[in-house]
């Protein structure tokens, strides 16, 4: 076991006070057998009221409500969590889907049908031409060395930049442009899964990274596959997810697991920056309450 303290601070700046409507929250990890949060603190300016819910995918939403104007909105986060560190081992997949293409059980098809429906279906003739590269129909291939495949194509195949538009690139943009951010590279990889018939999920969440250094929020895929469930694929790192990656929400479509989502009124050039600082480090054990 380990314990991490997450810290996550997001700032807007204006030129001048606006008021702010209800923003929505994703900071709040999801517990789960290997994640149990020991404690979470979050400040809000300017003041504001806070309650939780559980969204339709099971996400802890934090929604906050405002009364008064400011030139400065800060969302500031602490999180400890305990975490299980063990070794990523080969989880246990259904024989029937040990080979690619497979059919998902009868009794799990149902569930996974708004996992399998494209977020991008314009995007299809894209998908199918990129996606020669790695399968040809008819082809007999072992799933895992598909999804591999999938995970290190998108990652030798382009650039990473850091992005602070608002939304991703469509999937051919990336294809096209062959650079793009973290959540692009996470939905061309879901969208490109779904295409080959995969029930795939957007999840944004946090990394830990190297000792001493900062990251921001990140965001991968979760591809289903029978018996072993859930399994995330970071196409930023070309690696698996494991105990570095934290999951906070994940979606069908990935503006629903946006980390910070609301809305602001006031001149349209108010708006100057956004600021965003994430730590993930290691704790000492001994400090766990």
């Amino acid at each position: 076991m380990k314990q991490i303290r997450i810290i996550h601070n997001t700032e807007y700046h204006y030129s001048e006070p606006v008021t702010f409507g209800p923003h929505r929250l994703l900071m709040r990890p999801r517990e789960g057998h290997d994640l149990r949060i020991l404690g979470a603190r979050v400040k809000i300016e300017p003041e504001a009221s806070l309650r939780w819910l559980r969204d339709i995918e099971g996400n802890s939403v934090g929604i906050a409500t405002f009364l008064q104007a400011a030139e400065r909105l800060k969302f500031y986060a602490e999180i400890d969590v305990l975490l299980r560190d063990e070794p990523m081992v080969e989880c246990l997949i259904d024989p029937q889907a040990v080979s690619y293409p497979f059919q998902y059980p009868p009794d799990e098809q149902v569930e996974l049908v708004p996992f399998r429906l494209p977020s991008y279906p314009y995007d299809g003739p894209a998908l199918y031409e990129w996606t020669r590269e790695l399968y040809q129909p008819g082809q007999l291939i072992d799933t895992w060395e598909l999804l591999q495949r999938l995970n290190t194509h998108i990652f030798e195949s382009n650039a990473y930049e850091e992005r602070w538009d608002p939304g991703v690139q469509l999937p051919h943009e990336t294809i096209s442009r062959r650079s793009g951010s973290c959540r692009d590279f996470a939905v061309l990889m879901m969208e490109a899964a779904r295409h080959l018939g995969f029930a795939a999920r957007f999840v944004t969440g946090y990394i830990q990274m190297s000792e001493g250094q900062h990251g921001s929020t990140h965001a991968w895929t979760e591809i289903y596959v029978p018996g072993a469930g859930w399994q995330g694929f970071d196409p930023t790192n070309n690696k698996r997810a494991g105990v570095e990656h934290i999951s906070v929400a994940v979606a069908r479509a990935q503006e629903k697991a946006a980390p910070i989502a609301g809305s602001w009124t006031g001149p349209s050039n108010a708006f100057q920056r956004m600021d965003v600082q994430v730590q993930v480090v290691a704790q000492d054990m001994q400090s766990m309450v």
